[in-house]
């Protein structure tokens, strides 16, 4: 790692980008891989993808990579707009590069963005949280809110209708026990959830929920073993099912796809709502189909996201990882 302070103390551009980088070191990622690296230049900040974190059997195309790359770009982009730091992005900007997924270039200092900052706020309260929800429905006016924040992205949100229900419910069960079934599968989930606790990654057991009926089947992260955390007593009666989904199945969409998510889960944290993405329904091809139809065909899914009023009692940290081994500082000085 090529570090120097004097470059950041004389340089203000890359202060706040650093500083970028960091906050995006919050951002969800599937099994919690955090399948990225940042890159910090005089002017710019570079993401990439990390592929030693793929998860190559349940993601084999990298959908989920790239969803979870873009959640961290999207906590980037809005902690420069927050400062009062203008940026513009370059998405996939070197097809003979494609481990490069975006450059975001400082501009400048710009007004303060209190929307943003709004956001930035709720990075370090945003969980995942897997337990069940409430009674208590989502009102139509944040769904609507949160709708808008996707659509600021550039992807599209669907509340999943009550008659729709079943079909999430049983696609979602259905794909679970197919990829139990499968012996690569469990492997790579026992991987992940049996993480060093110096590596900063995964889903340890503390984090897990233990099974219990839902309106929608969540993943056990711990089969046969034990899980750290009770769904409660609740039913999930209130919570709101929603499929983001894009008109394009291919990297470049599944990248803004990760951008709307963390817009999404960002705007759902700082309306005081609970949080879990479920990816389950995505990660086999025949359940992606039942979800286009559940969509009538109007784009392709990216993931479910469940929303609600979660319990009030704390959620244990989420592992993370260092920074100094994800974000390297390579800007000469000035």
């Amino acid at each position: 790692m090529n570090r120097s302070s004097t470059p950041v103390e004389q340089n203000p551009a890359v202060r706040v980008l650093e500083a970028a980088a960091h906050q995006s070191l919050h951002a969800p990622s599937v099994f919690n891989t955090q399948p990225w690296r940042w890159r910090v230049t005089a002017d710019a900040l570079e993401l990439r993808a990390d592929p030693d974190r793929q998860l190559t059997h349940t993601d084999p195309d990298g959908r989920l990579l790239m969803l979870s790359c873009g959640t961290a770009l999207h906590h980037a982009r809005v902690s420069l707009t927050a400062v009062g730091w203008a940026a513009t992005v370059e998405r996939l900007p070197d097809p003979a590069d494609p481990t490069l997924l975006a450059r975001l270039h400082a501009t400048g200092p710009t007004d303060l963005d209190v929307p943003a900052g709004r956001l930035v706020d709720a990075i370090p309260r945003r969980r995942t949280d897997r337990r069940a929800y409430g009674d208590r429905p989502v009102p139509e006016a944040v769904l609507a809110r949160l709708g808008d924040a996707v659509e600021a992205e550039g992807a599209h949100l669907h509340v999943v209708r009550p008659d729709q229900m079943p079909m999430l419910a049983v696609s979602t069960g259905r794909a679970a026990d197919a990829e139990l079934a499968d012996p690569a599968y469990r492997e790579e989930l026992h991987r992940w959830t049996n993480r060093p606790a110096a590596g900063g990654d995964g889903v340890p057991a503390t984090n897990a929920v233990r099974p219990a009926p839902r309106r929608v089947p969540l993943r056990d992260h711990t089969p046969g073993g034990a899980a750290g955390l009770s769904a409660g007593p609740d039913f999930d009666r209130g919570a709101a099912y929603l499929i983001l989904f894009g008109d394009h199945d291919e990297p470049a969409a599944w990248l803004r796809g990760g951008e709307a998510l963390s817009a999404l889960l960002l705007t759902a944290t700082a309306e005081g709502l609970a949080s879990a993405p479920l990816s389950d329904a995505v990660e086999l091809a025949w359940p992606r189909r039942m979800m286009r139809d559940l969509l009538a065909g109007l784009g392709e899914a990216y993931l479910v996201v469940r929303v609600g009023w979660g319990p009030k009692a704390e959620l244990p940290p989420t592992p993370r990882r260092a920074a100094a081994d994800v974000i390297e500082v390579a800007a000469p000085a000035r």
